[in-house]
């Protein structure tokens, strides 16, 4: 059977870097540890006045056509996962066609567009997608170029400021990949809630202790679904395991959960019964309150073992890397998770050819997926080709007054006039409005 992945990935991250806890958290009036070591953030991500969702598509898209050597015919099909359109009905797609079709002597009348929706997830299942259409022959030895392109703003003091992000992730899927191969089992946990949502409007409505346990639910179900059909997992079966990650200290939650789970009924769980006892089982309580209060007590011993924090330490930890110094990406933010945990795999000299990446993703509303993915052999070569810590360091540091500007400028209900605090060189730019209110963009040399 032939193989279908991720044969290359390019990221391109707002030029301009709000710090959180010396900049953010002064002008809050809060200890910049809630941020740090709460939140387990740094910095945020924001485009500067010429970019948006298209130009950070476009840009991304633009440099891995680039660096594969591609040309327009060999792209079938074209899928913008975002949850920050601002067109109910032009998709994102079609203008990042567009905007490459400037640069390429052919154009992407052949492909197929489209943009796919539902919050964070879009971007995996945009894979879906095109994983689907390549196994099903319909590609014609094409690939398809996903790309995963959000802003993530929150109204101004909005308990969600704090993670906001911009940036997007361009990848790939073709068949025998250089990257990661992509799994044919797959698990989902969905329902129908309201934990987070934009009703006709840019800045989300959230309830954010509910979001926090519907993402953990979810998660747990879709975890069990794969499990159904793909086998138990294995604490031992994957080097990483990237997360959808809105924050980093969601993801320290999902991970102890995930953790208890596959533990369970192993030599794992036995090792932990002399320090913590063994988990809770439902029959040995009375009722199911009383169950939950001794699940709350063991998850709370669990995450202060050693054990625990070791496989923390060595599966988790480097996959929220990238995601500390940009915030918040939405659909872009279990991919980031991804390279984040093979740049630093190859930086540590891990060989992981063969190796598996159990990967969760998620988007509220809401619905998870649980996928595996085989590193490819040429994992290396397309990893060491990622700049995204050149891109996080090159970033232009924004005062709080700078940050309100910016907030204002990428504000939907607002036209703000703003001086760019970057000089745009070798990428598209946003270029004003048309005659019937659609933005135009440029390419600049």
């Amino acid at each position: 059977m032939t193989a279908v992945g991720i044969d290359a990935v390019e990221i391109w991250t707002g030029k301009l870097k709000l710090d959180l806890p010396e900049t953010f958290a002064p002008q809050k009036g809060d200890d910049p540890a809630k941020y740090t070591k709460g939140l387990g953030l740094r910095a945020s991500s924001f485009p500067d006045a010429y970019e948006d969702i298209v130009t950070m598509a476009s840009n991304a898209a633009y440099k891995l056509m680039e660096r594969k050597g591609l040309e327009p015919d060999d792209i079938g099909r074209i899928d913008v996962a975002t949850e920050s359109a601002f067109d109910n009905s032009k998709p994102v797609s079609t203008y990042v066609a567009g905007c490459l079709e400037e640069v390429y002597d052919e154009d992407f009348h052949h492909a197929n567009k489209g943009e796919r929706k539902f919050a964070c997830i879009a971007g995996t299942q945009s894979i879906d997608d095109a994983y689907n259409w390549i196994k099903a022959g319909r590609n014609r030895g094409r690939g398809a170029l996903v790309i995963a392109t959000d802003t993530a703003l929150y109204a101004r003091g909005d308990a969600g400021e704090a993670t906001q992000g911009a940036g997007a992730v361009a990848m790939y899927i073709t068949e025998d990949p250089s990257l990661v191969e992509l799994s044919h089992a797959q698990g989902y946990g969905s329902a129908d809630e309201t934990d987070f949502l934009k009703p006709n409007q840019q800045f989300p409505s959230v309830d954010g202790k509910r979001s926090v346990q519907v993402y953990l639910s979810r998660m747990r179900e879709a975890l069990e679904d794969y499990e159904s059909v793909a086998g138990d997992v294995e604490l031992d079966g994957f080097e990483y395991a990237p997360f959808h990650t809105p924050f980093p200290g969601m993801v320290r939650k999902a991970a102890l959960l995930a953790y208890r789970h596959v533990v369970r009924d192993t030599e794992h769980e036995d090792a932990l019964a002399d320090e913590i006892g063994r988990q809770p089982r439902p029959g040995e309580f009375e009722d199911d309150d009383a169950y939950q209060e001794a699940i709350r007590e063991y998850m709370d011993a669990l995450g202060d073992t050693e054990q625990y924090q070791d496989w923390y330490a060595e599966v988790i930890d480097p996959t929220l890397s990238i995601s500390r110094e940009v915030g918040n990406w939405y659909t872009g933010s279990v991919h980031i998770a991804r390279m984040s945990a093979l740049l630093e795999a190859a930086e540590e000299g891990t060989e992981m050819a063969g190796e598996t990446l159990l990967v969760g993703s998620y988007g509220s509303g809401a619905q998870a997926e649980i996928h595996a993915e085989t590193v490819a052999d040429g994992w290396k070569d397309e990893i060491e080709a990622c700049d995204i810590y050149d891109q996080i360091e090159d970033r232009y540091d924004i005062s709080f007054s700078e940050y309100e500007q910016v907030h204002d400028r990428h504000n939907h209900e607002k036209r703000v006039e703003l001086e760019p605090f970057t000089q745009p060189e070798g990428e598209f730019v946003f270029d004003g409005w048309g005659p019937m209110n659609e933005r135009k963009y440029t390419f600049v040399e």
